[in-house]
């Protein structure tokens, strides 16, 4: 058994600023051996995501209480039975949907839709239906999309750790398991980007600027970024926008099909807003398509006029954690970074530690941060 200290969460819809209220504790927890198949990772640095303050505000609703995180990388330290793809001693990033290897998804190659992984996450345990998580009463804890790990230590499924190089530094790699991996991934996987092809980017976050990243890695032309906050808008012109719009200022989607001459080939939402995905859509050229990333609360209905799908061949698709698949899309993304092609380093804003975490989800709410990191070492 080995003791920690951890961010748990026991009540969502705690009122902000977080710093004073704090729904994260930070508290002395307990972390079972890893089981059959699961492997104990020392986390290195663990990532703050609008999808851990989606579980905070109680948007995006979760089994209490819990133990937050999903966008970490540390080192194997111990091997349950059976694990014979991971070495103690290896760098890993954690994928936030433990993959199952046999189910329908699986079998076809879209690992990210795993029927076991997504019920295990939605009930908040690993891909056995057990938890590893006990809290100084012994109770258990619930896990965060398989991984929580805003923790010193994580036992995750073998298949939720992708080994990565052991010299890439801790704050970066952690961005690839879950910004780089879903942003990227949503150009290269769902949509499918050619050079030459036209694409707008709406919402600038740690994904939305992954998005652009991928976007400009795929010579795409020109390239839209749509945003409400000047500094993110600037960032993204100096990662490879061609054109920089203020969504506070006018029809947005007006702007975008001037700017492209008739709309765009393809419309990335990453604000996980039915308005925003609205006017993604409406920004697409006749037989575009218009990815959706974000994640909105389970009750919003989106909707579109229904002739257009048919009449203008548009596309409407999800995109969930960059239809990517983990062992094969991450060391790629790794690959094209030390290349030069994919400087995620500027995605990197605020590192800090653990006790500073509620500040840190007062600066990403507050729209002041695009990606923040809790380092461990």
């Amino acid at each position: 058994m080995t003791t920690m200290r951890a961010a748990v969460l026991r009540t969502m819809g705690a009122p902000a600023p977080y710093a004073q209220s704090r729904p994260l504790a930070i508290e002395t927890v307990r972390l079972q051996p890893p089981g059959r198949g699961e492997v104990r990772v020392r986390v290195r640095a663990a990532g703050l995501c609008h999808s851990d303050l989606s579980v905070i505000d109680g948007s995006r609703p979760r089994p209490m209480p819990m133990l937050l995180g999903h966008e970490a990388t540390g080192e194997v330290v111990e091997l349950g039975d059976g694990v014979s793809g991971l070495r103690v001693g290896d760098q890993v990033v954690f994928s936030f949907v433990p993959m199952c290897g046999h189910c329908g998804p699986c079998a076809c190659g879209r690992p990210v839709l795993c029927e076991p992984g997504a019920a295990a996450n939605a009930a908040g345990t690993l891909l056995d239906g057990d938890v590893r998580l006990r809290d100084a009463h012994d109770a258990p804890l619930h896990h965060h999309l398989g991984v929580s790990g805003f923790a010193e230590y994580a036992v995750v499924s073998e298949r939720s750790a992708v080994r990565i190089d052991p010299d890439l530094p801790p704050s970066i790699a952690a961005l690839f398991g879950c910004a780089v991996m879903t942003g990227v991934g949503a150009v290269v996987n769902t949509a499918g980007v050619r050079p030459g092809e036209s694409v707008a980017v709406f919402g600038l976050g740690g994904v939305g600027l992954s998005a652009v990243l991928g976007a400009a890695a795929c010579s795409a032309w020109p390239l839209v970024a749509v945003d409400v906050v000047p500094e993110k808008l600037a960032l993204a012109r100096e990662l490879g926008a061609s054109h920089c719009i203020d969504a506070r200022e006018g029809d947005v989607a007006a702007q975008v099909r001037e700017a492209t001459g008739g709309g765009v080939d393809h419309a990335l939402e990453t604000a996980g807003s039915e308005r925003v995905l609205a006017a993604a859509y409406a920004a697409t050229r006749r037989g575009g398509c218009t990815i959706t990333v974000g994640l909105p609360a389970p009750d919003r209905m989106f909707s579109v006029p229904a002739v257009g799908l048919v009449a203008e061949e548009r596309t409407v698709k999800g995109s969930y954690m960059g239809s990517a698949v983990p062992r094969r899309d991450i060391p790629r993304y790794v690959a094209l970074h030390r290349a030069g092609r994919l400087p995620v380093e500027r995605l990197l804003t605020h590192t800090l530690a653990l006790d500073d975490i509620n500040a840190g989800f007062d600066r990403l709410a507050r729209g002041e941060a695009i990606r923040q990191v809790v380092l461990f070492d």
